[in-house]
């Protein structure tokens, strides 16, 4: 049975957060596969982070994206996050993957693998099709180091490289706010630790500095937000299960 098709309109939604902090995401796409993506508005501008599937034009339909001015980060370059990266001018991203980004192919990007129905609640509208599914590369690519510093005013990110998940994995810390938006080396649900550029030893050695962070607040890449004490948990239970 075919899935049904959804208009532009309702194809995102979106959640405000604590500390000025709102979530955008795809409810038609089921939640294993669903991109959280994170917006953070500054005094001198916003900060979105990850960009969902692409499949309909982002800063079209989400109000809070429509503002000229804002910093646009990429948490790691797997198609379910970067898909309307080409929208913002320039995509910052850790400089591991900044080739990926710079020219994105199904293949690396994972699309080859995991884009299909079983993806699906119900589909974009036509002509969206699967096999048509192409990431634009953004205009301007802007390396990532660790440890510097994403200034939107009056708040402070630092980037955290988070090797493991996939070799440019990064988070970002406010250590005002105790907050912590990790990507995909974590959040609450099953980890994807087997991809063609996954690393067990490095994934060991990024869930381990992050617990080693005074977090409040975890904002993931997918499923909900969740408490620092249970941050700590799930990096305990994942190290001990694999004996890291």
């Amino acid at each position: 049975m075919s899935l049904m098709r959804i208009n532009e309109q309702q194809w995102y939604r979106t959640a405000a957060k604590a500390d000025g902090i709102n979530l955008i995401d795809e409810p038609w796409i089921k939640p294993f596969y669903r991109c959280n993506i994170w917006h953070v508005q500054g005094r001198e501008r916003g900060m979105v982070v990850d960009f969902g599937l692409g499949a309909i034009p982002l800063r079209q339909h989400v109000a809070l994206l429509s503002q000229r001015d804002i910093l646009a980060v990429a948490s790691h370059t797997h198609f379910d996050h970067i898909g309307a990266a080409h929208e913002f001018d320039c995509c910052h991203v850790h400089r591991a993957e900044a080739d990926i980004l710079t020219s994105p192919d199904n293949a690396r990007t994972l699309a080859a693998q995991f884009l299909s129905d079983d993806m699906f609640e119900a589909l974009p509208p036509e002509p969206y099709c699967h096999e048509r599914y192409r990431i634009t590369a953004p205009q301007m690519v802007c390396p990532l180091e660790d440890g510097e510093i994403l200034d939107l005013g009056n708040r402070q990110w630092e980037v955290i490289h988070t090797p493991g998940h996939s070799p440019g994995g990064i988070a970002l810390w406010e250590a005002a706010t105790q907050t912590l938006i990790s990507g995909d080396l974590i959040y609450d649900g099953p980890l994807i630790e087997d991809l063609w550029h996954s690393d067990l030893t490095d994934y060991a050695a990024s869930m381990r500095r992050l617990r080693e962070l005074p977090v409040s607040t975890v904002h993931g890449g997918h499923f909900p937000s969740f408490s620092g004490q249970h941050l700590k948990q799930l990096i305990d239970d994942w190290l001990r299960q694999h004996d890291l």
